[in-house]
């Protein structure tokens, strides 16, 4: 009977632990780096979903059961500020881009940050990716994203027409 009791008390213990695990893990993983005006696009980011299946085997005294559940996992890279990330900086005075159209070289799946600075009011946008936000001075832009489409892209001010980068991204 102390057995069975000791049995009992050990599957609610063991519940509460996992409970607790998936707790902390909502609560300390890594949030996105950048405020929402930085953030990826969700039509820019390439999405893949999953289909996991995982047997849980609870024992009791009785008999074993298996439950099967199945959940859908959706997956998005998620670009990171830091020493990993290769920094782009443009800056656009006068409607013209100091020290000429700017060239980056990466490679794929690098993290990318491109900050661009500029005295007048346009929208920076990059090709390929099709990412873009308004730029102003005194207000300057930063595309943090990953590189995931290889090939040369250019980055431009939308309305003047204007490129004022090149990036290419390497296999």
């Amino acid at each position: 009977m102390e057995v069975e009791s000791m049995r009992n008390t050990r599957l609610p213990l063991i519940a509460a632990a996992a409970i607790a695990v998936v707790a902390l893990f909502l609560l300390l993983r890594p949030d996105d780096p950048e405020p929402a005006a930085d953030a990826v696009p969700s039509a820019t980011v390439a999405t893949t979903a999953a289909t996991t299946t995982t047997q849980q085997q609870t024992t009791t005294a009785a008999a074993t059961t298996r439950a099967q559940t199945t959940t859908a996992v959706t997956t998005r890279p998620r670009p990171r500020r830091g020493p990993s990330a290769a920094r782009v900086t443009v800056v656009v005075l006068g409607g013209r881009v100091q020290g000429g159209i700017r060239r980056a070289s990466v490679r794929r799946n690098r993290d990318v940050v491109l900050v661009v600075r500029s005295d007048v009011a346009d929208e920076v946008h990059l090709h390929g990716y099709d990412l873009s936000r308004d730029v102003a001075p005194g207000r300057p832009v930063r595309l943090l994203f990953r590189a995931t489409i290889t090939g040369r892209f250019e980055v431009e001010l939308e309305e003047r027409g204007l490129p004022i980068a090149e990036l290419e991204v390497r296999p």
